[in-house]
Protein backbone atom coordinates (compact mmCIF):
# COMPACT_ATOMS: atom_id res chain seq x y z
CA UNK A 1 0.00 0.00 0.00
CA UNK A 2 1.35 3.95 -0.52
CA UNK A 3 1.65 5.63 2.04
CA UNK A 4 3.24 8.80 0.20
CA UNK A 5 2.05 12.02 0.70
CA UNK A 6 3.02 15.01 -1.46
CA UNK A 7 2.49 18.72 0.29
CA UNK A 8 3.68 21.93 -2.30
CA UNK A 9 5.82 19.61 -4.33
CA UNK A 10 7.76 17.78 -1.36
CA UNK A 11 6.93 14.14 -1.02
CA UNK A 12 6.69 12.31 2.49
CA UNK A 13 7.12 8.52 2.70
CA UNK A 14 4.33 8.63 5.35
CA UNK A 15 2.12 11.64 6.89
CA UNK A 16 3.78 11.46 10.79
CA UNK A 17 5.93 14.25 11.36
CA UNK A 18 6.95 15.86 14.74
CA UNK A 19 5.65 19.09 16.03
CA UNK A 20 7.66 21.96 16.72
CA UNK A 21 9.48 21.85 20.24
CA UNK A 22 8.59 18.52 21.09
CA UNK A 23 11.33 16.66 19.67
CA UNK A 24 14.40 19.40 19.12
CA UNK A 25 16.02 18.46 16.03
CA UNK A 26 15.53 14.60 16.79
CA UNK A 27 19.16 14.05 18.79
CA UNK A 28 17.39 13.10 22.17
CA UNK A 29 15.10 11.36 20.02
CA UNK A 30 17.52 9.32 17.43
CA UNK A 31 18.74 6.84 20.92
CA UNK A 32 15.26 5.91 21.53
CA UNK A 33 13.40 5.52 17.88
CA UNK A 34 14.58 5.24 14.39
CA UNK A 35 14.25 8.90 12.96
CA UNK A 36 14.40 7.08 9.64
CA UNK A 37 10.54 5.80 9.52
CA UNK A 38 9.47 9.19 9.82
CA UNK A 39 7.84 11.27 7.49
CA UNK A 40 9.87 14.61 8.76
CA UNK A 41 11.03 15.94 11.94
CA UNK A 42 9.82 19.35 12.47
CA UNK A 43 12.79 21.37 14.15
CA UNK A 44 12.26 23.60 17.45
CA UNK A 45 11.16 27.17 17.00
CA UNK A 46 14.74 28.58 15.36
CA UNK A 47 15.05 32.63 15.71
CA UNK A 48 17.67 35.56 14.06
CA UNK A 49 19.45 35.01 17.47
CA UNK A 50 19.68 33.38 20.40
CA UNK A 51 16.80 33.31 22.66
CA UNK A 52 16.67 32.78 26.41
CA UNK A 53 13.56 31.47 27.01
CA UNK A 54 11.57 32.08 30.38
CA UNK A 55 12.17 32.08 33.67
CA UNK A 56 11.39 28.62 35.37
CA UNK A 57 8.69 27.27 36.45
CA UNK A 58 7.66 26.75 32.58
CA UNK A 59 5.75 23.76 32.62
CA UNK A 60 2.76 22.65 34.53
CA UNK A 61 0.46 19.21 34.03
CA UNK A 62 -3.00 20.02 33.90
CA UNK A 63 -5.96 17.16 33.56
CA UNK A 64 -5.48 15.83 29.76
CA UNK A 65 -2.41 17.87 29.12
CA UNK A 66 0.20 20.35 30.42
CA UNK A 67 1.04 23.84 29.99
CA UNK A 68 4.27 24.97 28.82
CA UNK A 69 5.59 28.74 28.90
CA UNK A 70 9.22 27.76 27.52
CA UNK A 71 9.33 30.94 25.52
CA UNK A 72 11.02 29.25 22.59
CA UNK A 73 14.48 29.17 23.76
CA UNK A 74 17.00 28.10 21.41
CA UNK A 75 20.53 28.95 20.28
CA UNK A 76 19.69 30.89 16.81
CA UNK A 77 20.13 30.54 13.72
CA UNK A 78 23.98 30.37 13.51
CA UNK A 79 24.03 27.29 15.87
CA UNK A 80 21.10 25.45 14.11
CA UNK A 81 23.28 25.70 10.76
CA UNK A 82 26.68 24.10 12.03
CA UNK A 83 25.04 21.85 14.44
CA UNK A 84 21.19 20.49 13.82
CA UNK A 85 21.09 20.13 9.62
CA UNK A 86 24.31 18.18 9.56
CA UNK A 87 22.91 16.04 12.44
CA UNK A 88 19.27 15.65 10.39
CA UNK A 89 21.33 15.48 6.95
CA UNK A 90 22.03 11.61 8.44
CA UNK A 91 18.45 10.32 8.24
CA UNK A 92 16.38 9.25 5.81
CA UNK A 93 13.60 11.48 6.19
CA UNK A 94 12.09 15.11 5.60
CA UNK A 95 13.96 18.51 7.20
CA UNK A 96 11.02 21.14 8.28
CA UNK A 97 12.43 24.26 10.01
CA UNK A 98 10.42 26.22 12.17
CA UNK A 99 11.00 29.64 12.11
CA UNK A 100 10.27 31.93 15.20
CA UNK A 101 10.74 35.99 16.09
CA UNK A 102 9.50 39.18 17.04
CA UNK A 103 9.59 41.41 13.69
CA UNK A 104 8.69 40.86 10.27
CA UNK A 105 12.54 41.71 9.34
CA UNK A 106 13.43 38.94 11.69
CA UNK A 107 11.55 36.15 9.85
CA UNK A 108 12.77 37.55 6.64
CA UNK A 109 16.48 37.40 7.50
CA UNK A 110 16.38 33.59 8.83
CA UNK A 111 14.27 32.64 6.20
CA UNK A 112 17.09 34.27 3.92
CA UNK A 113 19.48 32.42 6.08
CA UNK A 114 18.10 29.28 5.38
CA UNK A 115 17.69 29.50 1.64
CA UNK A 116 20.82 28.31 0.47
CA UNK A 117 20.48 24.99 3.57
CA UNK A 118 19.91 21.43 2.26
CA UNK A 119 16.31 21.91 4.36
CA UNK A 120 12.94 21.08 2.56
CA UNK A 121 10.37 23.25 4.31
CA UNK A 122 10.04 26.10 6.48
CA UNK A 123 6.94 26.08 8.95
CA UNK A 124 6.30 29.63 10.20
CA UNK A 125 5.78 29.81 14.10
CA UNK A 126 3.30 33.50 13.58
CA UNK A 127 2.14 32.66 17.58
CA UNK A 128 5.08 34.97 18.49
CA UNK A 129 4.29 37.94 19.86
CA UNK A 130 4.35 41.37 17.13
CA UNK A 131 6.94 43.79 19.13
CA UNK A 132 6.48 46.24 16.92
CA UNK A 133 2.84 45.95 17.61
CA UNK A 134 2.56 46.18 20.79
CA UNK A 135 2.73 42.40 21.26
CA UNK A 136 -0.27 40.90 19.98
CA UNK A 137 0.89 37.58 17.90
CA UNK A 138 1.17 38.01 14.31
CA UNK A 139 -1.36 35.04 13.70
CA UNK A 140 -4.20 37.10 15.85
CA UNK A 141 -4.26 39.59 13.05
CA UNK A 142 -5.55 38.99 9.56
CA UNK A 143 -4.23 41.85 7.90
CA UNK A 144 -0.61 40.84 9.99
CA UNK A 145 -1.04 37.20 8.38
CA UNK A 146 -1.15 38.44 5.25
CA UNK A 147 1.76 40.83 5.51
CA UNK A 148 4.12 38.47 7.17
CA UNK A 149 3.34 35.36 4.89
CA UNK A 150 3.90 37.84 1.44
CA UNK A 151 7.18 38.72 3.05
CA UNK A 152 8.63 35.69 4.00
CA UNK A 153 7.98 34.04 0.51
CA UNK A 154 10.19 36.66 -1.30
CA UNK A 155 13.25 35.15 0.71
CA UNK A 156 12.02 31.72 1.21
CA UNK A 157 13.53 29.44 -1.38
CA UNK A 158 11.76 26.43 0.19
CA UNK A 159 7.99 26.22 0.24
CA UNK A 160 6.83 27.78 3.48
CA UNK A 161 4.32 26.27 6.00
CA UNK A 162 2.12 29.20 8.23
CA UNK A 163 1.35 27.70 11.69
CA UNK A 164 -1.82 28.75 12.59
CA UNK A 165 -2.70 30.32 16.25
CA UNK A 166 -6.24 28.81 17.65
CA UNK A 167 -6.21 32.06 19.95
CA UNK A 168 -8.55 33.79 17.53
CA UNK A 169 -12.58 34.56 17.06
CA UNK A 170 -12.78 32.59 13.48
CA UNK A 171 -9.57 30.54 12.28
CA UNK A 172 -10.84 30.65 8.71
CA UNK A 173 -9.97 34.44 8.44
CA UNK A 174 -6.46 33.87 9.13
CA UNK A 175 -5.99 30.64 6.78
CA UNK A 176 -7.83 32.35 3.91
CA UNK A 177 -4.89 35.52 5.11
CA UNK A 178 -2.38 32.76 4.76
CA UNK A 179 -3.35 31.80 1.30
CA UNK A 180 -3.83 35.31 0.30
CA UNK A 181 -0.12 35.72 1.31
CA UNK A 182 1.33 32.81 -0.67
CA UNK A 183 1.50 30.28 2.02
CA UNK A 184 2.42 26.83 -0.08
CA UNK A 185 0.71 24.69 2.92
CA UNK A 186 -0.90 25.63 6.76
CA UNK A 187 -0.34 23.95 10.08
CA UNK A 188 -2.88 23.84 12.64
CA UNK A 189 -3.30 24.30 16.10
CA UNK A 190 -0.67 25.82 17.77
CA UNK A 191 -1.55 25.97 21.35
CA UNK A 192 -4.21 27.18 23.13
CA UNK A 193 -3.68 30.11 26.12
CA UNK A 194 -4.22 28.37 29.62
CA UNK A 195 -3.13 29.44 32.96
CA UNK A 196 -2.96 27.14 36.27
CA UNK A 197 -2.71 28.37 40.10
CA UNK A 198 -1.43 26.45 42.90
CA UNK A 199 -4.04 26.59 45.51
CA UNK A 200 -1.87 25.58 48.13
CA UNK A 201 0.86 27.85 47.29
CA UNK A 202 -1.86 30.89 46.08
CA UNK A 203 0.31 31.47 43.17
CA UNK A 204 0.39 30.66 39.32
CA UNK A 205 1.97 27.33 38.64
CA UNK A 206 3.99 28.98 35.93
CA UNK A 207 6.13 32.23 36.37
CA UNK A 208 4.80 33.46 32.77
CA UNK A 209 1.30 33.17 34.39
CA UNK A 210 -0.08 32.15 31.40
CA UNK A 211 1.27 29.58 28.73
CA UNK A 212 0.44 26.79 25.88
CA UNK A 213 -2.02 24.09 27.00
CA UNK A 214 -1.34 20.78 24.36
CA UNK A 215 -2.01 17.51 24.77
CA UNK A 216 -5.25 15.27 24.86
CA UNK A 217 -7.38 18.06 25.96
CA UNK A 218 -7.02 19.96 23.45
CA UNK A 219 -8.01 17.47 20.16
CA UNK A 220 -11.40 18.14 19.86
CA UNK A 221 -10.96 21.77 19.37
CA UNK A 222 -7.93 20.84 16.77
CA UNK A 223 -10.17 18.31 14.70
CA UNK A 224 -12.87 21.30 14.07
CA UNK A 225 -10.45 24.08 13.18
CA UNK A 226 -8.71 21.35 10.83
CA UNK A 227 -11.88 20.57 9.60
CA UNK A 228 -13.34 23.85 9.07
CA UNK A 229 -10.07 25.25 7.39
CA UNK A 230 -9.13 22.10 5.42
CA UNK A 231 -13.01 22.93 3.70
CA UNK A 232 -12.17 26.78 3.29
CA UNK A 233 -9.00 27.17 1.28
CA UNK A 234 -7.08 25.05 -1.19
CA UNK A 235 -3.84 24.96 0.84
CA UNK A 236 -2.61 21.55 2.71
CA UNK A 237 -3.47 20.90 6.09
CA UNK A 238 -1.22 19.79 8.48
CA UNK A 239 -2.99 18.45 11.54
CA UNK A 240 -1.44 18.86 15.27
CA UNK A 241 -3.39 19.04 18.42
CA UNK A 242 -3.14 16.19 21.11
CA UNK A 243 -2.63 13.49 18.78
CA UNK A 244 -1.51 10.78 21.22
CA UNK A 245 -3.00 7.76 19.37
CA UNK A 246 -2.87 6.47 15.63
CA UNK A 247 -7.11 6.68 16.02
CA UNK A 248 -6.12 10.44 16.85
CA UNK A 249 -4.34 10.83 13.77
CA UNK A 250 -7.01 9.18 11.39
CA UNK A 251 -9.67 11.65 12.59
CA UNK A 252 -7.30 14.19 11.60
CA UNK A 253 -7.02 13.02 8.14
CA UNK A 254 -10.53 11.90 8.17
CA UNK A 255 -11.36 15.48 8.47
CA UNK A 256 -9.04 16.90 5.83
CA UNK A 257 -5.43 16.83 7.29
CA UNK A 258 -2.82 15.65 4.57
CA UNK A 259 -0.08 15.25 7.23
CA UNK A 260 0.06 15.08 10.96
CA UNK A 261 2.04 16.40 13.69
CA UNK A 262 2.64 14.44 17.04
CA UNK A 263 3.77 16.53 20.12
CA UNK A 264 3.33 16.34 23.78
CA UNK A 265 2.67 12.66 23.21
CA UNK A 266 6.81 12.47 22.67
CA UNK A 267 7.25 13.17 25.97
CA UNK A 268 5.65 10.30 27.93
CA UNK A 269 5.62 7.57 24.88
CA UNK A 270 9.02 8.45 23.15
CA UNK A 271 8.30 5.97 20.35
CA UNK A 272 4.47 7.47 19.71
CA UNK A 273 5.19 8.74 16.44
CA UNK A 274 6.55 5.49 15.34
CA UNK A 275 3.24 3.76 16.59
CA UNK A 276 1.13 6.47 14.68
CA UNK A 277 3.39 5.38 11.48
CA UNK A 278 2.22 1.69 11.86
CA UNK A 279 -1.19 2.05 12.75
CA UNK A 280 -1.99 3.95 10.20
CA UNK A 281 -0.93 1.38 7.72
CA UNK A 282 -3.03 -1.09 9.57
CA UNK A 283 -5.74 0.62 9.26
CA UNK A 284 -5.94 1.18 5.14
CA UNK A 285 -5.27 -2.60 5.18
CA UNK A 286 -8.13 -3.47 7.74
CA UNK A 287 -10.79 -1.37 5.34
CA UNK A 288 -8.88 -2.14 2.21
CA UNK A 289 -7.19 1.26 1.09
CA UNK A 290 -4.73 0.55 -0.94
CA UNK A 291 -3.33 4.51 -0.71
CA UNK A 292 -3.35 6.67 2.34
CA UNK A 293 -4.86 9.93 -0.01
CA UNK A 294 -7.99 7.79 -0.23
CA UNK A 295 -8.86 8.53 3.48
CA UNK A 296 -7.80 12.76 3.13
CA UNK A 297 -11.16 14.87 3.57
CA UNK A 298 -13.92 12.11 3.78
CA UNK A 299 -15.74 13.08 6.15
Amino acid sequence: MNTKVMISGVEFKNPVMTASGTFGSGQEYSELIDLNRLGAVVTKGVSKEPWPGNPTPRIAETYGGMLNAIGLQNPGIDVFIKRDIPFLKQYDTKIIVNVCGKSESDYCEVAERLAGEPVDMLEINISCPNVKEGGIAFGQDAKAVESITRKIKKYAKQPIIMKLSPNVTNIVDMAMAAEAGGADAISLINTLTGMKIDIHKRNFALANKTGGLSGPAIKPVAVRMVYQVAHAVKLPVIGMGGIASWEDAVEFMLAGATAVSIGTANFYQPNATIQVVDGIEQYLEKYGYKDVKEIIGIV
